[in-house]
């Protein structure tokens, strides 16, 4: 038998199968306007990825915000457990979860079973998310993926405000000012990594830390953020996937 685990996120909806040791398919989609819709079309996609059948699944675990619009699965479960348990299950020494995802960035401590121990929660405004850098990328006319590439060396601009609007001007601003796209690259990573290690600190950090998230796919802000907190980051290739992942592994059970 098989569970699934569907994260469904502001940006992106994410499923994985897992077989009781092993997540043997994964899959990803924008969100788009509707979440009912998104996640049917990701469940389809993933069965036919993984080419087992319907009547071979267990349960059907949903999580993220956009869990309560899934009509078809077993359980919903908030995208905190569903995080730590996908971390418990990467790496069992982790202890620390750095998440910042399209419109949301979380910090989540864990025991060693991957139960959550505390956590703080970013979820007022977009500061310091993936919308954030979206925003901030199209002022410097760059796709989001490219801060990192050409802010790497780069000295960094201070960016004073966290606020998108007003970043967005100050942004703009610095361009008219002679700043090079570079620096004020180099300044946004600099900018959330300080936004992030703010929410860090009112928790704590113990042990190894995860970070996950669509962000978590930026290696100069992971570079940054190590270096803000003196520890070393892990990220996978499943570090998007860890609230489906966690989904998952809470099915199977």
């Amino acid at each position: 038998m098989y569970s699934i685990g569907i994260d469904v996120g502001s940006v992106a909806a994410k499923a994985v199968i897992f077989d009781g040791r092993n997540i043997i398919a994964k899959e990803i989609m924008p969100t788009g306007w509707s979440p009912k819709e998104s996640g049917i079309a990701l469940y389809e996609k993933l069965i036919e990825a993984a080419n087992i059948n319907k009547s071979d699944i267990g349960a059907i675990v949903g999580t993220g915000y956009g869990r309560i619009a899934l009509p078809f699965i077993d359980r919903k479960v908030t995208e905190i457990t569903c995080h730590g348990k996908g971390a418990h299950y990467l790496d069992a020494g982790v202890r620390t979860v750095i998440d910042i995802g399209g419109q949301d960035s979380k910090v989540i401590r864990l025991d060693a079973e991957g139960n959550i121990v505390d956590f703080l929660m970013n979820d007022k405004c977009a500061a310091g998310t993936g919308r954030f850098l979206q925003v901030m990328a199209h002022a410097l006319e760059l796709d989001v993926s490219q801060l990192s590439e050409i802010g790497r060396g780069a000295e960094p601009q201070n960016i004073n405000s966290m606020c998108t609007v007003f970043a967005e001007s100050e942004v703009i601003s610095l361009m008219a000012g002679g700043a090079s796209k570079e620096s004020i690259a180099a300044g946004l990573l600099q900018s959330v990594c300080k936004k992030t290690y703010s929410l860090v600190s009112k928790v704590g950090v113990e042990n190894k830390v995860f970070f996950s998230g669509g962000v978590s796919k930026n290696p100069l802000l992971k570079e940054y953020l190590s270096e803000k907190l003196g520890v070393e980051i892990l990220s996978s290739e499943f570090s998007q996937f860890l609230g489906a992942i966690g989904a998952a592994i809470i099915g199977y059970k």
